[in-house]
């Protein structure tokens, strides 16, 4: 095999992933070229971006998205944003993938690897590790996290039907107190680039208003990393916002995307005047139904295990940190 690497830009990436023929495989919204520049330019973390493809003759077998510096490669992206992450690799090429990225990186005085977090399926547990450990390299795995999902029926009364009793009833009486409570209307609508601003301004001053920690996590800069993904994703036709109005005032949003027949429940806010009508759960709660009508496959209601996303049918994902010592 004649395997090359080469440096890519965020550029080259965005057609490569554009270019369905190249057959990589691209997990998640967190490894989208988009979501990867956005958080690189937010951040701009004082490392070397190392964004490289592996080459098989002229075809792409798979692509590293890291940053290197004092001799260790992270993911592009963070915990706190990005819930999982991988590489983006063609299936099946993932051992030879690996070989030659781990000379590469070898290469670039590279014997650290601090990957997190990763979930049990990604190539970096199914592949990676072996590689390394065949290697004679040394793999720390630890569990950091757990993300929430769950597989959606085909219509909304099965779905209803997979909740225990309690909970169904709970999710009956809630929706009808809404329902009963004047002027409601929901909808969770792609985002235009000309809406994009407006309806990010108003989840941002929801999400300021949701709960205290919310608002200490909002920083300035932040708030720039939420409006430039939200721009970023909106020009991609994969930024969803559902927005739940009573009487013509917005009560909940959550900001999601809508990705390869999964919609990510990425971030929620209420405002609390609604409590007693359960705004901010009904939200999710109206956003799966009518991602059960649109069709769609996954809900991933993402990063961590409120109790809410248990109660409405999600099952949990372990996610770990996996420091690795290459040879």
């Amino acid at each position: 095999m004649n395997f090359t690497v080469t440096r890519e830009s965020f550029d080259r990436l965005t057609s490569y992933w554009n270019e369905s023929s190249f057959g990589l495989k691209w997990g998640s919204v967190f490894i989208l070229p988009s979501w990867l520049e956005t958080w690189w330019h937010t951040f701009q973390p004082e490392t070397e971006l190392y964004l490289t493809a592996v080459r098989d003759k002229s075809d792409i077998i798979g692509i590293a998205p890291l940053h290197l510096k004092d001799g260790e490669a992270r993911f592009v992206g963070s915990p706190d944003v990005c819930d999982y992450q991988d590489f983006i690799i063609v299936p099946g090429r993932e051992t030879e993938f690996y070989e030659v990225l781990l000379d590469d990186l070898a290469r670039q005085g590279v014997n650290q690897l601090d990957l997190n977090a990763v979930r049990p399926d990604s190539s970096v547990m199914t592949s990676l590790v072996n590689v390394v450990e065949n290697r004679g390299g040394v793999v720390n795995r630890r569990e950091e996290d757990v993300t929430v999902e769950m597989d959606l029926p085909g219509d909304w009364e099965k779905y209803l039907d997979s909740l225990d009793k309690k909970q169904r009833h709970e999710v009956r009486r809630k929706l009808r107190r809404l329902w009963g409570a004047g002027d409601v209307h929901y909808h969770c609508q792609e985002v235009s680039l000309e809406d994009v601003g407006d309806l990010t301004d108003t989840f941002l001053k929801l999400f300021s208003l949701s709960r205290e920690e919310k608002a200490d996590f909002m920083t300035a800069q932040m708030q720039v990393f939420f409006r430039s993904l939200a721009e970023a994703m909106a020009k991609i036709k994969l930024l969803r916002y559902g927005i739940l109005e009573v009487e013509s005032h917005p009560a909940a949003m959550i900001m999601g995307f809508e990705y390869d027949q999964a919609m990510y429940l990425y971030n929620s806010a209420y405002d609390p005047r609604y409590n007693s009508l359960s705004a901010g759960l009904l939200s999710k709660v109206l956003c799966i139904k009518e991602s059960i009508e649109r069709g769609r496959k996954k809900w991933d209601f993402l990063k961590g295990a409120e109790r809410y996303k248990y109660q409405l049918g999600g099952g949990e994902i372990r996610l770990y940190r996996c420091r690795i010592t290459i040879k």
